[in-house]
């Protein structure tokens, strides 16, 4: 990892991938929202309200996908010094803050016609509801100090703390008695759910993968040339001290 902190060559990595990520976002969910919603039968229990299912599970997945992402990037900041590690975890926490938004948002939609509540304060759902607040924590903490280093340090600590939640969320319906059913995409032996309902559901979720990617990217390029422009500001703030003294603004 360490061949890809120098700013200059990430920047020329980030420009190849983006266009490609783009494009493959576009195509992945607009593939599986034709499967989804047109394609794919209701099913025979929950009829049309399934529906919500590709877009509510994947977000859940990206939810956790963008907190281990954030985790792994605080580790190397605190760890290995990656210069652009932090940049990484602060660029990935609003993206998955909002993943995991829209993740509760559509399962209580999903939730009242199913259980008959809005809300259930089940062990997955809870732990889940966790996830977003250390999110919220997480860029709190990250823009609370005037000095950006101790922000990224704060913030990486709560990051690495926080990411004990993940597997809570993953195993909750294995380790107590829940409303979520248990896994049947990723369990061990053939998934559980039909061919025609599993295609969608796996469209969405790299499609929203790949658009985590395209998104983190475009934001740790800004974080880059906003770290870039703060840099030449303060080199002629401390140029020109005569200038900052008398109280002139220096450009």
């Amino acid at each position: 990892m360490h061949r890809f902190a120098n700013p200059a060559r990430f920047l020329r990595l980030a420009a190849a991938i983006q266009p490609w990520t783009a494009a493959a976002t576009v195509l992945l969910i607009g593939a599986g929202l034709y499967f989804g919603l047109i394609a794919s039968p209701a099913d025979y229990q929950q009829g049309q309200t399934v529906r919500i299912m590709y877009v509510h599970v994947p977000s859940a997945w990206l939810g956790m996908a963008c907190y281990s992402t954030m985790a792994i990037a605080s580790a190397m900041a605190l760890i290995w010094k990656h210069p652009l590690a932090d940049l990484i975890g602060k660029s990935a926490a609003p993206i998955g803050a909002a993943f995991t938004f829209l993740c509760l948002v559509t399962g209580s939609l999903w939730g009242k016609p199913m259980w008959g509540t809005w809300w259930a304060w089940d062990a997955r759902l809870t732990s889940m509801l966790i996830l977003f607040f250390l999110y919220l924590g997480y860029m709190a903490l990250a823009n609370a100090f005037d000095d950006p280093t101790r922000g990224a340090k704060a913030s990486a600590v709560l990051a690495l703390a926080g990411f004990v939640n993940v597997p809570v969320i993953k195993f909750s319906v294995d380790w107590w008695n829940t409303l979520h059913q248990p896994a049947s995409v990723t369990k061990i032996g053939m998934p559980s759910i039909d061919p025609s309902m599993l295609l969608p559901l796996l469209l969405m979720g790299v499609g929203f993968t790949t658009f985590f990617v395209t998104v983190l990217l475009v934001r740790v390029r800004s974080e880059i040339m906003a770290s870039k422009i703060r840099a030449i500001r303060l080199m002629q703030i401390h140029s020109t001290p005569g200038a900052v003294a008398s109280g002139e603004v220096v450009g």
